[in-house]
């Protein structure tokens, strides 16, 4: 995977008109809602007014999400993408040209119509805008094309912001005329770009469309709950956005309040999060070496929670000088530290939010994947919600209700910054021990990047993107199962002799990966059985499944004769195998080189160069265990 970058994507035609469509898309969104504000202070509407229709812009918006997600995903899944993705392109234009209207006439009634329109347009797109990734992208791509989406996603939602602040701020009277201008603008360019993208099958084109809002809203809910870890990643995606929610709807009063700065400094703070998470997006390829690496979620967890944390104490109270412009700001005490915080939250929300979108398309089926994708805008937008109110009602000292008087918390902003770590601490704790896979990749992730330095070759080209196939490979250490499941894109179900699938430690690990362990006929005839069955099975039901033909550990660093165990497994079901090697895994640790007791300490071999190699797959049903030893033993050479 070594020369591999995910901005070689921005290059090619299956990705960047889409790339560009969807950063064009919410960078519009985001100059229609400010303009809407920046109109608001032009017309001179007083205080009480502007309230309400600032209030007023943000549920107007996301009602369609409630409303249309679950039909949104019926038509996602039913149309050819790229055609839907044009239609969606073009009721854009539409929605712009009505809101252009109401820029020119200075009329809110038709800006807010033209709001909700945009709202239910956004709906339509949401669902297409995930699904079409595992289309267009090979499984290795996953990872960094969502990253770039996000990146892009993140960017665009803060020049949108800014930029549709400044239009009124810039063209003075022209303001209506500019703002007019600039979306039509910017729809048209989106629907040019969505006329470039190549062709994209549909999922599901012999769905029935069911019209029933709020049946189907909880049909596609259920959908999303079939699998354990696709839904629970849905749920950590749903957090991403309470907790980016909850964060940046504070922003505003935080950067006046509690940094003392003039009332834009909270665009500076916004800024510092973006960039964060942008950063943090497009840093998740080069750590998950190309793979779905949901063991990146905890890390995102825990960090932004450290910095949320951080984040209280760096300051606790208001700030003891007011009216700072940005310059005088970074010149106070401190200011270094919360600049690092904010970034940091923002970098650590990237790794926590990309895998999740990964690990949904890459175990969802494609003819699903477009109301899993309605489900979790369905979600989100309950989360989005229930944090602007638990944000509000966590900062009232009391609460009026049918004439009884009831006390609130009346927390501080930063003291809110504080429940919020705590609150992610737990749902996080909570999330990893009930689908304990999300621990188990991040303690392997952490294993192998620690000890080893990967090479890879071959896998990309050679390991199938879908279907069965079986990958047979040289037997060297302890840790191989780990360095294989660290770069193969899809998940492996993995074959290995019963003690060392009992090893503490790993065997949790082991366990939770679904590994299947083995045993020889004189040690448990019965267990070697169950391990066929179980190996068979997997093939049927299209997964990937690694053997080690030598049946134990490597004693002089050389590869053993291949036991006749492949032959049964072929014999059963002829699925194409994939010839893989290890090399210089015999000079590192957990290898047979050193001792029981060597083995127990740092060796000096602390991380070793390791290379992976995969060669083109072979028939299943025309080879033998001689042959694929021959193809491995290639792939190796003298490199032990």
């Amino acid at each position: 995977m070594a020369g591999h970058n995910q901005f070689a994507l921005l290059k090619q035609r299956r990705f960047l008109p889409f790339f560009i469509v969807q950063s064009l898309g919410a960078f519009n969104d985001n100059i229609y809602r400010q303009a809407i504000i920046g109109l608001l202070f032009y017309l001179g509407v007083g205080t009480a007014e502007r309230t309400l229709y600032t209030n007023l812009a943000p549920a107007l918006f996301i009602l369609p999400y409630f409303l249309f997600s679950a039909l949104a995903g019926q038509i996602a899944e039913k149309l050819e993408k790229q055609r839907l993705i044009v239609i969606t392109t073009m009721m854009e234009i539409a929605i712009m040209s009505l809101a252009a209207i109401g820029f020119l006439l200075q009329n809110m009634p038709v800006l807010l119509v033209a709001l909700f329109c945009t709202g239910l347009q956004s709906t339509l797109f949401g669902p297409v805008k995930y699904s079409v990734l595992p289309s267009i992208l090979k499984p290795e791509e996953l990872t960094g094309g969502n990253g770039l989406v996000e990146m892009g996603t993140s960017l665009s939602i803060l020049t949108g912001m800014i930029a549709g602040g400044l239009v009124f701020v810039l063209a003075g009277s022209h303001g209506p005329v500019v703002a007019a201008v600039v979306i039509i603008a910017l729809a048209l360019a989106g629907n040019a770009a969505a006329r470039m993208m190549p062709r994209v099958d549909a999922g599901a084109p012999e769905l029935n469309i069911r019209w029933n809002p709020l049946s189907e809203s909880l049909a596609v809910l259920r959908l999303a709950k079939k699998q354990e870890a696709v839904r629970n990643a849905i749920l950590g995606v749903s957090w991403f956005w309470f907790v980016g929610t909850v964060l940046t709807s504070q922003l505003p009063s935080y950067a006046v309040v509690n940094l003392g700065g003039e009332p834009t400094l909270y665009i500076f703070a916004l800024a510092l999060f973006s960039v964060g998470t942008g950063t943090g997006s497009l840093l998740c390829e080069k750590l998950s070496a190309r793979t779905v690496e949901i063991g990146l979620v905890p890390l995102g967890a825990f960090g932004i929670s450290a910095f949320l944390l951080d984040l209280y104490f760096a300051r606790a109270g208001t700030a003891t000088a007011q009216g700072l412009s940005l310059a005088q700001f970074v010149q106070q005490p401190g200011s270094a530290r919360i600049i690092v915080d904010l970034l940091g939250i923002g970098l650590f929300t990237g790794f926590f939010v990309v895998p999740l979108f990964a690990l949904i398309q890459s175990r969802t089926p494609k003819s699903e994947m477009s109301r899993v994708f309605a489900a979790l805008n369905i979600q989100n937008s309950g989360f989005i919600v229930l944090a602007a109110v638990i944000g509000l009602l966590l900062q009232l000292k009391q609460l009026t209700l049918f004439g009884h008087t009831v006390p609130m918390p009346g927390l501080s902003i930063p003291q809110l910054f504080l429940a919020l770590a705590i609150a992610n601490t737990l749902v996080a704790i909570w999330i990893f021990s009930i689908v304990p896979e999300f621990l188990m990749r991040f303690l392997s992730w952490l294993m192998v990047r620690t000890l080893y330095r990967l090479r890879v070759r071959g896998i990309e080209a050679n390991v199938p993107d879908e279907g069965a196939a079986l990958l047979v490979c040289n037997h060297v250490s302890y840790m191989d199962a780990l360095i294989l499941a660290a770069v193969v894109p899809r998940p492996v179900r993995f074959v290995m002799y019963y003690r060392i699938f009992n090893i503490p430690v790993l065997r949790w690990i082991f366990r939770t990966a679904k590994a299947i362990p083995i045993a020889s006929p004189k040690e448990d005839a019965g267990l070697m059985q169950r391990a066929f069955d179980a190996v068979d099975a997997a093939l049927a039901e299209g997964e990937l499944v690694c053997i080690f033909p030598e049946g134990a550990l490597t004693r002089d660093g050389g590869i053993a004769a291949f036991r006749s165990g492949v032959e049964k497994i072929l014999a059963r079901r002829p699925v194409p195998v994939v010839p893989m090697a290890l090399k210089g895994m015999w000079a590192s640790m957990w290898s047979r080189r050193d001792s029981r007791l060597g083995r127990m300490r740092v060796p000096r071999r602390f991380r070793a160069n390791v290379e992976v190699v995969a060669g083109a797959a072979v028939d299943g049903a025309a080879t033998d265990a001689a042959q694929l030893e021959a193809a491995v033993r290639a792939l190796r050479g003298d490199d032990a």
